[in-house]
């Protein structure tokens, strides 16, 4: 299996869809990369990802609103097509099976009320992210630094 893992800011509010009697929540993630070029210019490079999570639950997408932060982990998709230029360009999907909720609650409903006391919501409910840490954030940054000494050169 190939997994994708993001953590980025939400787009847009997410959209609750029902597909052949299955709910289906619909978002788009951004990360944006800071680097300099050779020449020691800054530069920025932004990748969106368009992600679907398919679950009986939807409590979660309340909190999906515009500029939240979310981690989210699942099988990617790559869709090629020509834009208005008549180029070639690809669209990055995500079949989420795991998404927690970064950044602090922001004024929102307690970490208490989500998915029986975890901001962590996982499609087997079986995520080694679960309650792991009392900040989600720390969790996923400790899970991500250890997982970039695995990363493949490519």
């Amino acid at each position: 299996m190939i997994k994708l893992q993001i953590v980025g800011n939400l787009g847009k509010d997410c959209i609750v869809k029902e597909v052949n009697g299955q709910n289906v929540i619909n978002f788009s993630v951004a990360h944006t990369e800071r680097y300099k070029d050779r020449q020691g210019n800054q530069k920025e490079r932004t990748t969106w990802v368009e992600c679907a999570y398919w679950s009986e639950k939807t409590t979660i997408s309340q909190y999906l609103t515009k500029g939240k932060m979310v981690y989210a982990e699942g099988a990617p998709e790559a869709d090629g097509y020509l834009n208005k230029e008549n180029q070639p360009a690809a669209t990055l999907r995500m079949r989420v099976q795991n998404i927690q909720l970064l950044g602090g609650n922001g004024g929102d409903a307690p970490a208490s009320q989500q998915s029986g006391g975890s901001s962590n919501y996982n499609q087997n409910n079986n995520s080694s992210y679960a309650q792991t840490a009392n900040n989600p954030a720390a969790s996923v940054a400790a899970s991500v630094a250890s997982d970039a000494a695995d990363d493949l050169p490519f």
